[in-house]
């Protein structure tokens, strides 16, 4: 057996519990060690049956005097009652629609039984206790007892038998990764022994120190992983571009603001780093409206004036469409050719034809690229294709998608063994800890000021629905237009879960076009229509052929209204600080007063302390810092998808934790880049690295 070994492999495991195991990312014996437990149950408080304390966790041992099971007379539900006695006195167990336990637990066997004593008509009990048979060593019982993230038909209790056995299994058989000189200086619990401790502490102390060792594990994997990427790329061989100065001033004096010392300091970093003969890798990171996107135009000049080529890739043809007609108003008097490519457009701009552009086919585009006659290139993941190929390709610039891995940049390059430069641009601001381990090998350039003259987005939890309507009438009645954003895209039928009272946009859409603003042109907007459809309602919306959207997170990110005022959010508490900030940026981005509306289900009132935070700030590395401490990192900015384990992610709030295991990362790539003393740790980085998607 190895760590690698599929789940179907191991004894017990068929068909049915193999599917259930992959709905929980479980495939490999690795998997199923590492599922590690999210909380314990303290069973460890064995008492005598006289001693037990109404709803109060408790363990007893005792011998089953009777056991049977009988029917409701009104819902016809099974019940098991057992009457279980010790030297102290006697209690009854009963279980709810578990009638197979008389033939697990018989008459006169002693078991230990765990849960709470509960008081119901006059008669105290024990209330679906968890049960173990005494001739078995504890692992549901007496003890501290692993409780697991579980998915249909996959309770803890089975996954507790199943690892004891792998356990045992594997002994001798589960190679050390971590360092002996850093188990050492750590005092940490060898993989073995915690991988025990984890699953079946012995004592609380015990479980804290499995958990620290694998909290540190993880990062140091995580950290190698990055920082050995950053050195790699450091390695690489870049154009070097000189700064141009006279085109870099030309274009800063012919805007109608100044620039703000965050920008001017983040546009030198960038400009810097392109004069290196290596590749820049640097996140840009602003808040909403910081003007992020004139720090990269600078960049794209630059590079262009030197006779190279850059590339613009965003995530959608709605920001696509953006970027091409507003970079090229800011550099439409330095005669440049400016291209578009989606999955549906084709169009460039030509220095021929200043202020218009031309639609050509594809084929002509991606023809003009290669020779080098389109100095930019704007375009969604359609800018990856085998068949997009650039002659001077020095330059690539990203939106809201912070990795472009050498291979990939690569790709896009004709010349062998150059790579471009890297600009990765983000709207949401990074928390220190993630950018010191999940984006560890991109430099950071912040731009955390907002221009002068921007007037504050006024922000209100709202408890007055209609008060809300007649505000937004007199928004539009002024001229104005509105956004109202849904957590979800229809409701379901027969939804009896937390989400049945969440507005979702189809049906808040018939009731806000049909009984709230018939007198207003609405219109919904959600993931499910297509490209051409979205593009052509934003479109619309952008010249004020429509004064309502009703729309789902898909306008979360770079678009562009300035003559839109109001904000409303439904089911505000289904989103998070960071998310609700980036809707509240697509108001207030022209001359008008804006105003953001927090709307919250009946039953989300301990929601409200969580949305002052956003009502009170207006600060997006604040917010992201509250987002992180309050939600998690997984739920802040999508890193569920990651594949990193729950406790990894607890984990990556503990900054001391993390700048340590980034120094011991960077002190073992500097001994040995390539892991020829540690070829166990080199294998699994090389499992870790194929297992997360870090993008």
């Amino acid at each position: 057996m190895n760590l690698f070994t599929p789940i179907n492999k191991i004894s017990k495991i068929g068909p049915v519990y193999e599917n259930k195991l992959k709905k929980l990312g479980i495939e490999t014996i690795h998997d199923l060690l590492y599922h590690f437990p999210h909380r314990y149950e303290d069973f460890s408080d064995l008492i005598p049956i006289k001693r037990i304390e109404l709803n109060k966790l408790c363990t007893i041992k005792g011998k089953i005097l009777a056991i049977e099971n009988s029917k409701t007379y009104k819902k016809k539900m099974t019940i098991t009652e057992a009457i279980v006695q010790d030297s102290s006195g006697v209690i009854k167990a009963v279980w709810f629609q578990q009638p197979y336990l008389i033939k697990t637990l018989k008459k006169n066997q002693v078991v230990f039984l765990s849960g709470k004593a509960i008081l119901k008509r006059g008669d105290i009990f024990l209330s679906s206790p968890v049960y173990e048979k005494i001739s078995q060593k504890l692992i549901h019982t007496g003890n501290l007892v692993p409780v697991y993230p579980e998915t249909e038909g996959l309770s803890s209790r089975w996954l507790r038998m199943i690892l004891k056995s792998v356990l045992n299994n594997a002994k001798g058989k589960i190679p050390e990764i971590v360092p002996k000189e850093i188990l050492k200086e750590k005092n940490f619990l060898g993989v073995e022994k915690a991988l025990w401790q984890i699953h079946f502490p012995s004592s609380k102390k015990q479980a804290e120190k499995a958990k620290e060792r694998f909290s540190f594990e993880h990062l140091f994997l995580i950290q190698l992983t990055v920082l050995k990427e950053r050195m790699k790329i450091a390695q690489e061989k870049s154009v070097p571009i000189p700064i141009n100065l006279k085109f870099i001033k030309r274009l800063v004096s012919s805007l109608s603001f100044k620039l703000t010392d965050a920008q001017k300091k983040s546009a030198w970093q960038i400009l810097k780093d392109m004069e290196k003969p290596f590749p820049m890798n640097r996140l840009l990171e602003g808040d909403v409206g910081s003007g992020k996107t004139i720090v990269a135009t600078l960049a794209i000049l630059n590079a262009i004036k030197a006779k190279q080529q850059a590339a613009f890739m965003v995530p959608t043809e709605i920001l696509a469409k953006q970027h091409f007609k507003g970079v090229f108003d800011i550099l439409k008097n330095f005669k440049l050719d400016v291209g578009i490519l989606t999955g549906k457009e084709d169009k460039f701009y030509s220095k021929k034809l200043k202020n218009d552009y031309i639609e050509i086919s594809r084929k002509k585009l991606l023809e003009k690229t290669e020779k080098g006659e389109i100095d930019l290139l704007i375009g969604t993941h359609a800018l990856i294709q085998d068949k997009v190929k650039f002659k001077n390709l020095a330059l690539v610039i990203l939106d809201e998608q912070h990795r472009f891995g050498v291979k990939q940049r690569a790709k896009l390059c004709q010349r062998k063994k150059i790579i471009p430069h890297l600009l990765s641009m983000t709207a949401t601001p990074i928390p220190r800890t993630l950018a010191l381990t999940i984006y560890g090998d991109l430099d950071l350039s912040l731009v955390d000021e907002i221009p002068k003259g921007r007037k504050k987005v006024i922000t209100e939890i709202v408890k007055d629905r209609k008060k809300t309507y007649s505000f937004i009438k007199k928004e539009i009645k002024k001229g104005r237009q509105a956004f109202v954003i849904c957590p979800r895209i229809e409701e379901k039928e027969n939804d009896n879960s937390s989400w049945s009272e969440t507005k979702a946009v189809k049906k808040e859409y018939e009731i806000l076009s049909e009984k709230i603003f018939p007198e207003f042109e609405v219109e919904m907007i959600h993931g499910k229509l297509s490209s051409k459809e979205k593009g052509k309602i934003m479109e619309n919306f952008k010249r004020r052929k429509i004064d309502i959207i009703v729309s789902t997170s898909v306008v979360e990110v770079g678009i562009d209204i300035p003559n839109a005022t109001v904000m409303m959010i439904e089911g505000a508490e289904r989103f998070g600080l960071a998310q609700l900030h980036q809707f509240r940026g697509r108001v207030g981005r022209g001359r008008f007063q804006s105003y953001c509306f927090l709307l919250t289900s009946p039953n989300a009132k301990k929601s409200y302390k969580r949305l002052k935070i956003l009502k009170e700030s207006e600060n997006g590395f604040i917010l992201a810092e509250k987002d992180l401490e309050l939600r998690g990192p997984g739920e802040f900015s999508g890193t569920r998808q990651w594949g990193i384990p729950d406790l990894t992610m607890q984990a990556l709030n503990d900054l001391p934790l993390i700048e340590e295991t980034r120094e011991k990362a960077k002190e073992l790539l500097k001994k040995d880049f390539h892991f020829k003393n540690y070829p166990l740790l080199k294998q699994r980085l090389k499992d870790f690295q194929e297992n997360i998607h870090l993008e």
